[in-house]
């Protein structure tokens, strides 16, 4: 980290792309790994390239049920064939087919020693233990050839690649038993604020059920993160600090919901200053403007704002490449589609605005974005609604209906199978999330 940059209360909010610019360069990945079984790799970075251990597939296959035969037979007239024997999916013809013979051959099967085809059956007529092949069956040769999905030695996953469900699948394809991943980063987890109550207990006057606790570990699993639930801070700074600082011996990163704006009780900004650096408050975006990024005793803190859309959108826009660079996953491309908008609105320029939103069908029949009827950072229930986030970058000061705007849907963007972020929304500058080099 940095020295120290205390941020003052009314500083000027910072755009996301500088923010992440002015961060993410001086963070470490961590540099320990570990060896774990294929099943329990998802959702982890791997930590060196893997190499494909045998061809996919390991011989040439049947594509389609059929005649496996010479070309040259066909090529030199010959179109009546003897059928010598037949192959099946794990039952190979043990033979060799010679001049003038065919193997009866089923999609999936070895095509058998010195044939080089397969006629599709609707091209063949059969007549006792003959074979006719058509004139038109010379088109195609309809055999899958050996490591032609992948051949022995080719990379299968790069270094800096987060293993999703369907990369499992293709490690087992592969026979690949276990995959060296960076060690899953440990998280520790704080909410703050004496009117926040575990879900299950009873509610006095004031009080409100503590959500970000539900929402915020099913995002930091989703990136592999080991999660710490120390609980809920109460507004008490002496305590609060004491909590922050021990659980900063033990994690790679802290994370807070609430006490980062500036009100009397919002403790954890001043906490920061005092124990370490705060590098990063506020930033240009609507919600989650409030956000927090230095460290405490070395430790680095990231500090959410309370309410649980502002808190969402700020860990999908900030948290997401912060993670990311912590544990040297490879930057992925923005996956948000570019949609017409539904709906005409302005905002204010020089804010990236973040919008809960569907897709829906326009009057003509297309798939348009209309943002939640309720947008207000504290209600819950517009999250249960919601497909996903519009996106309406710095630089806009009005949509108008019909002009594309960005749509990230939750599935990409929050969900325990991706690792999309959606910090970059066009036309706004690209911001460095490069892997770094440098090892902690």
């Amino acid at each position: 980290m940095r020295g120290p940059t205390v941020a003052q209360p009314h500083r000027k909010a910072m755009r996301l792309a500088d923010a992440l610019a002015s961060v993410l360069p001086h963070l470490s990945p961590i540099r320990d790994t570990e060896i774990v079984p294929i099943s329990d790799a998802r959702k982890h970075v791997v930590a060196a390239s893997v190499l494909a251990p045998i061809d996919l597939p390991r011989e040439d296959l049947a594509a389609m049920d059929g005649y496996a035969l010479r070309t040259v037979d066909l090529v030199l007239g010959t179109s009546t064939l003897r059928i010598v024997g037949t192959a099946a999916a794990g039952h190979p013809f043990d033979g060799t087919v010679g001049p003038g013979e065919a193997v009866r051959i089923l999609t999936g099967a070895v095509l058998p020693a010195g044939s080089d085809r397969v006629v599709p059956q609707e091209h063949c007529e059969v007549f006792a233990d003959m074979v006719q092949v058509a004139d038109t069956a010379v088109s195609k040769s309809h055999r899958r050839r050996r490591g032609e999905d992948v051949p022995t030695g080719s990379v299968v996953f790069r270094a800096g690649h987060r293993l999703s469900n369907f990369d499992l699948v293709l490690a087992g394809a592969l026979g690949i038993e276990s995959v060296r991943i960076v060690r899953p980063l440990r998280v520790g987890l704080f909410s703050s604020g004496d009117e926040l109550q575990p879900a299950g207990e009873a509610l006095q006057r004031g009080q409100i059920r503590d959500v970000n606790r539900l929402l915020l570990p099913t995002l930091l699993s989703a990136l592999g993160c080991a999660v710490h639930d120390y609980g809920i801070m109460r507004d008490e700074p002496r305590m609060m600090e004491g909590a922050l600082a021990g659980a900063a011996r033990d994690c790679d990163l802290l994370v807070t919901t609430g006490g980062v704006s500036v009100g009397s009780e919002d403790h954890i900004r001043s906490i920061i200053g005092r124990r370490g650096t705060l590098d990063v408050w506020p930033i240009a975006i609507k919600p989650g403007k409030p956000i927090g990024f230095g460290d405490i005793d070395d430790c680095p803190i990231l500090a959410l704002p309370g309410n649980p859309l502002a808190a969402l959108v700020a860990f999908v826009a900030f948290a997401r490449p912060v993670i990311n660079a912590m544990t040297g996953a490879a930057a992925l491309p923005d996956w948000s589609m570019m949609l017409p908008a539904g709906f005409a609105q302005t905002k204010a320029q020089g804010i990236r605005q973040f919008l809960l939103a569907n897709i829906a069908t326009g009057p003509d029949g297309t798939s348009i974005v209309v943002p939640a009827s309720r947008q207000s950072p504290s209600q819950v229930s517009p999250l249960a609604t919601a497909q996903g986030l519009a996106v309406l970058p710095e630089d806009l000061d009005a949509i108008t209906i019909g002009s594309p705007i960005a749509f990230t849907a939750f599935e990409s963007c929050c969900s325990d199978t991706s690792s999309v972020s959606i910090a970059r929304c066009p036309p706004d500058t690209v911001f460095p999330t490069h892997i770094l080099e440098t090892r902690r």
